[in-house]
């Protein structure tokens, strides 16, 4: 590496070799002094001086320490290999370095070699060194590519010259790494690599090395590059007709905004970091000068950084493209099938004849209709991403201005393998924002939390595959209900263009669920799609989070709740595209956040709907019939099992009516059994052996006591059990029916049997206690301190003059639904309901209460019950 002269003087000369010994404590301070140079020229300088001049600071140190232990009087040389090889470090970057030894050392060497080692520890630097002599070095290398890779990029900094002359031209011969063997291997590690990633660039805490699009990416085309043709920069692949001026200069652009990143993060972090975590994204981006107003500023960065890593990824593949297509297939005739006059397949790639085709932009959507039809295509030929990349760029309309172009869109869409590779590339290389100025918008758009695990964009698309699964009967067996919908219905194609929509217009001020159906409605009258479609497009758009809502905050097992959501939702059509449209977006939101619970809770909401649609949602149930059927069915469950009539009637008539209504046949029929065996002087817990809904019930039945609720959520929540629903229903004599439904922590029901045990016996314990245990609000973990969420209670209006129902958001903790409970009991408050709702750091949860005389909420207790939530949980 050549001298860096940024580095100002007071930094050199104590390194230099007449300079008298430094000690470890003078290098830590002088190391400190030049980090904070480093911080303080980090808005004024070229990124690759800052890390280059660092990599210098190094060298000079090291030399130093060198000459300090005495080694410069041996055949040893000090190698940099790595990043630094490269001459770049980062502020907490590992320094990787070999020390090249000849085949036999003395003892005297290894223990000077051993104190130099002990020494860089004690200065803070973070070594990761080896000792090898040249054939050591290559045997090592011919097994391990990335060993291979540290070594073609060693760099001598100081020690015996001769030793890596030796090594060096052994490193260019083809018994060290042929130019094929390693490009597969570096190939296969970034397909790898990727994989880790699941394919997807736009997580929303990446880590800037090793993600798709990211550092790693930049440096696998260098290394092919430095293998294949020797070349030892970026630059020299011009020469070689690989890399345009322009594409040079956008991967360097890419590098520098990528390194900045890097560099701020190492200084906020204070370690060698590369996973850019929500802990560290405010300061980060306050760093790198998007302003320090918290979640504005960090998506700002964000979306910045994902249009970068985009840029990157869509680089890479071409450019590792044209290396395979120069390493692996030089000489080979291409496998050649027609298409048209502008298109042909060469090996399974899609290329075209005329380098001025694109000039008509609807070809560039013709093109893609064409990769629809022709399922031998595998993807786009290097040289055709080079021409569309170049158009793209050059559009001074939008794609969708042409009629024709519009035409084919729709067709794309329409086409029953559209959704396949043809939609992937569209949204990888940027087609759909010259399309849609509206798609354009929410690329790399991030929402700062913990709910929504991708950029709205890369969300969107994944909602729309996933409707694009359910139309493909290979996929049957994982979602039976959306797949016979979606490949019963005529148009699925509604449900497509209602996947794009739904979300685009995030980020724009205002509810992006009626602006998206405005957006929606204007498209389908743009592309001539029928005034029916176009409307039912729009309404999927506006009511897309209505069923989820409902679901999981509501108690559907009402008939009412169930033909509110009737008279929104109109009719079955309409029932069958947003229920397909809700498991998609949802699935497609946090796939870790979806789970067995979700899933029947929207399958029982569509399938209750569906009844009542039936029926008639002009006729109200029949309550008493219902009740009577109920009881009915379940009395030929409990005459199968032999149990006395007289009994189960004397016990039935404990309950009320609204317990009958509340519970299914076979609930009342397990809860009965047990009951009636049951010794009514210890409480009784039950725990189903099978899932409900999707998750585990827990069933409480013990004589009223005013902390029954609130103990019981505390120990489940002890238990690392996440609570979704809960019905408290107390008998006329005074004992509780209380349901919980719970997942365990990894969101699946308990399938432990011996854990069971242990919950049931704990509870009980627990419920034998005439007191409330103090129940302590946990502090909020670190992970979600970066999130502010004010607690917020609002009120809502239902038509029942006896309960009163409010929604509770609050920053997710340990102990939160016990702590709520706490405060329902201080003020003498009955639970009737409550549906628990975690969305990433947020908890939304919905409570029906009433007061000490079964009654609404007057405004003064409403009031002291938000004043009390706000004031205990914030």
């Amino acid at each position: 590496m050549e001298n860096n002269n940024t580095i100002p003087s007071q930094f050199q000369t104590p390194f230099c070799v007449s300079a008298p010994n430094l000690s470890s404590a003078d290098i830590c301070a002088l190391s400190q002094e030049f980090n904070q140079w480093l911080l303080s020229i980090f808005n004024n300088i070229d990124m690759e001086l800052i890390i280059q001049a660092r990599a210098y600071y190094v060298d000079l140190l090291l030399s130093k320490l060198w000459t300090q232990h005495q080694l410069d009087e041996y055949q040893v040389s000090l190698l940099a290999v790595g990043g630094y090889g490269r001459g770049e470090l980062h502020p907490q970057s590992d320094v990787d370095i070999l020390l090249l030894t000849q085949k036999q050392t003395t003892t005297e060497l290894e223990e000077k070699i051993g104190a130099f080692i002990t020494q860089l520890w004690d200065v803070k630097l973070d070594i990761g060194h080896s000792v090898r002599d040249i054939q050591e070095c290559l045997k090592q290398a011919v097994n391990d590519v990335t060993v291979a890779t540290n070594l073609m990029e060693m760099r001598l900094v100081c020690g015996n010259k001769i030793l890596s002359d030796q090594l060096q031209p052994l490193l260019q011969e083809d018994v060290f790494w042929t130019s094929q063997k390693f490009f597969i291997a570096k190939r296969d590690e970034q397909e790898a690599r990727h994989q880790q990633y699941h394919g997807a660039s736009y997580t929303l805490e990446p880590n800037l090395k090793a993600n798709p699009g990211g550092l790693r990416d930049i440096q696998t085309i260098a290394w092919v590059a430095k293998r294949h043709f020797m070349a030892n920069s970026l630059e020299e692949l011009i020469n070689h007709n690989y890399l345009t001026l322009n594409e040079h200069n956008e991967l360097i652009e890419c590098q520098d905004y990528l390194w900045r990143m890097r560099f701020a993060l190492h200084h906020v972090a204070g370690r060698s970091e590369n996973r850019l975590l929500f802990d560290y994204q405010a300061d980060v981006a306050k760093m790198l000068g998007f302003g320090d107003a918290g979640k504005p500023a960090v998506e700002r960065m964000m979306k910045r950084f994902f249009r970068i890593i985009g840029r990157v990824e869509e680089l890479n593949k071409m450019l590792l493209q044209h290396f395979e297509k120069e390493i692996l297939n030089k000489g080979k005739t291409p496998e050649i099938i027609e298409i048209n006059n502008d298109f042909y397949i060469e090996d399974g790639l899609i290329k075209v004849y005329s380098n001025r085709i694109f000039m008509r932009s609807v070809k560039i959507m013709e093109m893609f209709l064409v990769i629809a039809e022709n399922p031998a295509i595998k993807g786009l030929h290097p040289d055709t991403l080079r021409l569309l990349r170049n158009t793209r760029r050059r559009l001074i309309s939008r794609l969708n201005d042409y009629e024709e172009s519009r035409q084919l869109f729709v067709k794309i869409i329409k086409h029953p393998r559209g959704l396949g590779l043809a939609f992937n590339l569209m949204h990888r290389h940027s087609i759909l924002s010259a399309y849609l100025p509206e798609w354009r918008s929410i690329v790399g758009q991030m929402q700062f939390d913990l709910f929504h695990a991708y950029s709205v964009d890369e969300h969107s698309f994944r909602l729309i595959k996933n409707l694009y699964r359910f139309s493909q009967p290979e996929h049957n067996h994982e979602f039976p209900l959306c797949s016979k919908i979606v490949q019963r219905i005529r148009k699925p194609e509604v449900l497509y263009f209602a996947g794009i929509f739904h979300d685009i217009a995030k980020g724009r001020g205002g509810d992006h669920a009626e602006l998206g159906a405005i957006d929606a409605l204007n498209f389908a009258k743009m592309h001539n799609i029928n005034d029916h479609d176009g409307r039912m497009i729009s309404w999927l758009v506006k009511e897309h989070l209505t069923m989820s809502v409902t679901a999981q905050r509501r108690d559907i097992s009402d008939p009412d709740v169930i033909k509110e959501f009737g008279d929104i939702v109109r009719d079955e059509a309409h029932l069958d595209y947003l229920y397909c449209l809700t498991v998609a977006d949802m699935r497609a939101t946090n796939e870790s956040l979806w789970n067995s619970w979700k899933a029947n809770l929207l399958e029982e909401l569509y399938n209750a709907t569906k009844r009542a649609f039936r029926r008639g949602l002009e006729k109200p149930v029949d309550l008493r019939s219902k009740i009577r059927e109920n009881q009915d069915q379940a009395l030929e469950l409990l005459f199968e099992r032999n149990t006395d009539k007289d009994e189960i009637e004397t016990l039935w008539q404990e309950f009320k009516a609204d317990y009958f209504l509340r519970y299914s046949p076979d609930q009342i029929c397990w809860h009965t059994r047990h009951i009636l065996a049951h010794d009514r002087s210890e409480p009784m817990v039950l725990i189903s052996p099978k899932p409900y809904r999707g998750g585990t019930e827990v069933f409480v039945f013990t004589q009223d006591q005013a902390n029954i609720f609130a103990n019981t959520v505390a120990i489940l929540g002890n238990k690392r059990l996440s609570i979704h629903d809960a019905k408290i229903i107390t008998s006329k004599t005074g004992y509780t029916l209380n349901t919980f439904v719970v997942l365990d922590h990894q969101s699946k029901p308990i399938d432990d049997e011996y854990r069971m045990v242990e919950i049931s016996q704990s509870l009980v314990k627990r419920l034998n206690q005439d007191t409330l245990n103090t129940i302590e609000v946990q502090p909020v973990s670190k992970r979600f301190k970066t999130f502010k969420v004010k607690t917020q209670v609002s009120f809502i209006d239902t038509e029942d003059k006896k309960s009163t129902m409010l929604e509770i958001l609050a920053a997710d903790r340990p102990g939160l639904l016990a702590s709520f409970a706490q405060v329902f009991q201080d003020l003498k408050l009955h639970i009737h309901t409550a549906k628990i709702t975690t969305f990433g750091e947020k908890a939304e949860d919905v409570f029906t209460v009433s007061n000490a005389d079964g009654q609404q909420l007057t405004e003064q207790e409403k009031t002291l019950l938000s004043e009390r939530l706000r004031g205990d949980i914030t």
